[in-house]
């Protein structure tokens, strides 16, 4: 395993997305605008704000437009949201995205599971995006999901990965997120994909996507490192999930994968600290745990008082000594 290289990591945000689209609380619209401020200042290249998904579909995200036009753009970040289909990519625009970011799924059982459409299907509703976003002169990220398994299909061929990036690649699209939508990657095996699918497509901004589910989130983020992936999906405090994969957690928690990397000897540009601060503000607007470690240990580094009696404990082991040496 190597360490950092000095070359910078480019960390992507999408608690305010992926994780409050799973919250059963209702996130307030202030409260999700002074979070998203809040981070714009701590490093992130991205940072994943909404969803311009139907408000019956997802209720948590209902005011996409409203947060999306009050945040105060910080230079240098960029804003994406989850841009559905044409609708809305429409309002999306409206509302002055960076970039758009698309979803499909390579397992046909997921992606009928969770976008109600076959693979082909959704195919077709997403040219009809990136054509759209095109001529607006907006990016177009496509996040692929179950690449590394599906709940319900298990194993992935690769084969079908890599024909679903031919496709998206031959539309233009400049970057491929490879999602590991409910934890099932392993480190040997998101090595070997990501190192095989950059290979191929050197020119396209490549992402990885973590979920911690069965503990080997912080592993597979290192792997992906190690095989090319310089941009990384990261949440908040851990939180989200996926509602068709019982017991899944979120993706890996931000403060965890930064303060691992930062350890390593990475450059992410991130402020660990402010990451810790703001997750404790997080846990309050979520009203429950969070799943992170770091926020709640602190860096390795962490400085901790000795016990209110050191001073006598110091004196009786001076004194012991001196007995010791003088009995």
């Amino acid at each position: 395993m190597k360490a950092g290289n000095g070359k910078r990591l480019l960390i992507n945000e999408v608690a305010t997305r992926d994780g409050f689209q799973m919250e059963s609380r209702f996130i307030p619209t202030d409260d999700k605008v002074a979070l998203i401020d809040r981070l714009s200042g701590l490093g992130y290249a991205r940072i994943e704000v909404t969803s311009f998904t139907s408000a019956k579909a997802i209720p948590a995200l209902r005011d996409g437009e409203e947060v999306m036009q009050r945040i105060a753009r910080r230079p240098g970040v960029v804003y994406t949201a989850l841009v559905p289909n044409v609708r809305g990519a429409e309002r999306a625009l409206e509302s002055r995205i960076d970039e758009f970011n698309i979803v499909m799924s390579v397992s046909e059982t997921h992606n009928l599971a969770n976008l109600r459409m076959t693979r082909e299907q959704s195919f077709a509703q997403l040219t009809g995006v990136i054509a759209l976003a095109k001529q607006a002169g907006v990016p177009v990220n496509v996040s692929l999901s179950c690449v590394f398994g599906c709940p319900m299909e298990g194993e992935v061929p690769l084969a079908a990965v890599r024909g679903w990036i031919e496709r998206f690649a031959a539309l233009e699209v400049q970057g491929v997120t490879l999602c590991d939508t409910t934890g099932m990657a392993y480190p040997t095996q998101v090595q070997a994909l990501c190192e095989g699918v950059i290979a191929g497509h050197r020119r396209m901004d490549w992402t990885a996507h973590f979920h911690n589910t069965r503990g080997m989130g912080l592993a597979n983020t290192v792997a992906a490192v190690e095989a090319g992936i310089r941009r990384l999906d990261m949440s908040l405090g851990g939180i989200g999930g996926c509602p068709y994969a019982p017991g899944a957690t979120g993706n890996v928690a931000t403060e965890d994968v930064v303060h691992m990397l930062q350890c390593m000897g990475w450059d992410t540009g991130m402020d660990l600290d402010g990451l810790i601060a703001a997750a404790a503000e997080l846990e309050v607007l979520v009203q429950h745990g969070l799943s992170s470690q770091v926020s709640r240990a602190g860096h390795r580094l962490m400085r901790h008082a000795p016990p209110a009696d050191f001073n006598d404990i110091v004196a009786r082991a001076q004194a012991r000594g001196q007995k010791e040496l003088h009995p």
